[in-house]
């Protein structure tokens, strides 16, 4: 095997700096208002990601709508009348999220939420019903949130429904609640009608533990003769059916042999289904309707990459597209599609258009017991001169892992990998079973495996990307965070000889207290993680989850950690991290620990990130031997306590 380092291989690829990879876009997160008389954006405003707006035929007029300084606005959108714009903000990470409102003036920004400790949820929305919403308010009970009606105009908020055992609800385009739904003791689905207002005694439709991520209602058509179902039971994966609702019939519409279908493009006016999506490796979307699939087709034929619709008019005959060119930054474009023009509206990275980015490649990977694992690789720049999709010789690899664990990968342009790529190693992200999208089977898998069958998978990656010359046997790390923060805290301890270090962001380090302090919102669907990761009720599942907890395995840590928390996340108390810090130093085990006293379940703030991320790519490159900018003053401008072990990390 060659001695050259990563760095020898890579000296020739500019490095792309950290702020270009995690700092604030230029824009980001687009809309078009549904008159089609506005656009409608994100951007950074005194650092802190704050909401825009333009005419549609002159975005370069623009106007800032909110004034948000301390955490960035996480999600906007238009009212259904076009007349404001509504988003949602937590506090420093808690993930109680509020609603606000603005006008199209400017001039009026509120709270149409203002309670303490409540989390608020979209119920429905309308085609005919413009100035009102059906939103849960958890105020009253945390655990439950109620159905209200939201007057957009007035902000009038009027209780429909009293909640105290429902997980959640289903409207018609009338904002009429027409379905609840809980969870059973199977760990499944019971979903009840509700009819002039109550609850039908008995489930109309259920589910056991089986189809429960692969069940579920898709949404009424305007007029509510149809309604669209997502439907694994009978089946592995999820297909769409339309039923009709006077007689109860159901019509398959669109199914995927690997792939649960995923989403769907419905007529602006009439709520019909015109096109569906299903992803697999890659996002397959296929046209029903003969417009919708000339005008896909007519976009397939202008952009490179993937794309995709992320915002209509009620006339639907403007979009707003996204592109992914995949060795460039994400960008979005104005689609016309009476003259069929297509035009930029901004590109979310300018500052890496030109950068060395590499493409990612989808590959199938198998597991010991058979199973496809499918997954995505990014190879160092300059490591594959004559695009193989290898390296000419193994390089240092992370193993990157997802968090969920009923989450996934996908592909596309991905900034952990464009930058781990850049310092020098090959970057591997495997949709280990328990990851969705691939049929329930694949989620079945992985029930009571955490840290068996799901950590298998991990393991069987590292082996075969060794196998195949991809990864030095020696120089593997693991990284991720929420579950891909346990993971990396299983491979430390369960498997100690696999991997040369870890980095653990947010990671759970022992399983029965991490179901005790889950939110209390979570609790209607508690039964389920008992179904999927052990009983913490019973003896023998709480001795059951302490053995798959890395917590009490602390002293077999043999190889350097590195672990970011934030101090309010809601999911992954800072406890977690906090308990196996404390056990490592109680047995002498190297750790270094960063917390974020503003920070929840992940690094929001783009200064926290970014300062992160400078201490991981330097521990990083201090084990594996990739390269690293300097660290800097980015900690200055960040929250970052350094707990333990800042000698580790160089600092």
């Amino acid at each position: 095997m060659s001695n050259t380092t990563a760095a020898d291989r890579i000296s020739d690829t500019p490095m792309i700096p950290r702020d270009h990879l995690f700092g604030n876009p230029t824009r980001s997160g687009g809309r078009i208002s549904p008159d089609g008389n506005w656009v409608s954006w994100m951007a950074p405003w005194e650092g802190v990601m704050n909401v825009f707006v333009a005419p549609a035929d002159d975005p370069g007029s623009a106007r800032r709508m909110t004034s948000v300084k301390d955490r960035p606005i996480p999600q906007h959108l238009w009212s259904p009348d076009s007349k404001s714009l509504l988003y949602i903000r937590d506090h420093e990470g808690d993930e109680n999220y509020l609603l606000y409102q603005v006008n199209l003036e400017g001039t009026e920004e509120k709270c149409l939420t203002p309670f303490e400790n409540t989390r608020i949820q979209l119920i429905g929305g309308s085609e005919t019903i413009r100035d009102k919403i059906l939103i849960g308010v958890n105020n009253r009970d945390a655990r439950f949130h109620d159905p209200h009606l939201l007057n957009l105009t007035t902000g009038e908020l009027s209780l429909v429904f009293e909640n105290n055992e429902w997980a959640g609800f289903g409207a018609d385009d009338s904002l009429t609640l027409r379905w609840a739904m809980r969870q059973n003791a199977k760990g499944g689905t019971d979903m009840h009608e509700i009819i002039d207002g109550k609850v039908a005694e008995e489930p109309r439709e259920s589910t056991g533990l089986d189809d429960a991520m692969t069940t579920g209602m898709a949404g009424y058509t305007t007029d509510g003769s149809t309604l669209y179902w997502y439907d694994g039971r009978g089946r592995n994966t999820a297909a769409l059916y339309a039923e009709d609702t006077a007689t109860g019939e159901r019509t398959l519409i669109a199914e995927h042999d690997k792939a649960d279908i995923s989403g769907t493009m419905r007529d602006t006016k009439t709520g019909v289904v015109q096109a569906w999506s299903a992803t697999y490796l890659r996002t397959e979307h296929h046209a029903i309707h003969e417009g919708i699939g000339a005008s896909l087709d007519w976009l397939r034929e202008q952009l490179e990459g993937d794309f995709g619709v992320m915002s209509r008019t009620d006339d639907d005959l403007r979009w707003l597209v996204w592109n992914d060119p995949m060795t460039g930054p994400l960008a979005c474009y104005l689609y016309d599609r009476e003259t069929e023009t297509l035009t930029q509206f901004y590109v979310t990275k300018p500052e890496l258009e030109g950068a060395p980015l590499e493409p990612m490649h989808p590959v199938e990977i198998p597991a010991r017991d058979g199973l496809t694992l499918p997954s995505y690789l990014t190879l160092p720049g300059g490591s594959d001169p004559f695009a193989t999709g290898k390296p000419v010789e193994p390089a240092p690899m992370v193993l990157l892992v997802h968090g969920g664990p009923w989450a996934r990968d996908t592909y596309g342009y991905n900034r952990a990998h464009q930058w781990l790529a850049n310092r020098g190693y090959a970057v591997l992200s495997v949709n280990y079973r328990g990851s969705t999208g691939f049929g329930k089977d694949f989620v079945n898998a992985a029930n009571r495996e955490w840290a068996g069958k799901m950590h298998d998978d991990l393991i069987d990656a590292v082996e075969w990307a060794v196998s195949e010359g991809i990864a030095e046997r020696d120089k593997v790390a693991i990284m991720g965070g929420s579950y891909g923060g346990y993971a990396t805290l299983v491979g430390l301890t369960f498997t100690p000889d696999v991997f040369a270090c870890g980095v653990d962001i947010v990671g759970p380090s022992n399983l029965e207290t991490l179901l005790k302090t889950i939110p209390p919102y979570w609790e209607p669907m508690v039964k389920q993680f008992h179904e999927r990761m052990g009983d913490p009720t019973t003896a023998e599942g709480r001795e059951y989850l302490k053995s798959i907890s890395p917590l009490y395995k602390a002293s077999e840590i043999t190889k350097p950690l590195l672990i970011g928390q934030g101090a309010n996340d809601p999911r992954v108390k800072q406890a977690e991290s906090d308990q196996i810090v404390e056990a490592m130093e109680r047995d002498g085990v190297p750790v270094t620990y960063v917390l974020f006293p503003d920070e929840g379940h992940g690094f929001h703030r783009p200064e926290n990130n970014i300062a992160f991320n400078a201490i991981a790519e330097n521990f990083l490159a201090e084990v594996l031997g990739g390269r690293a900018e300097p660290v800097g003053d980015v900690l200055g401008a960040s929250t970052a306590d350094i707990r333990v072990g800042k000698e580790h990390v160089g600092l």
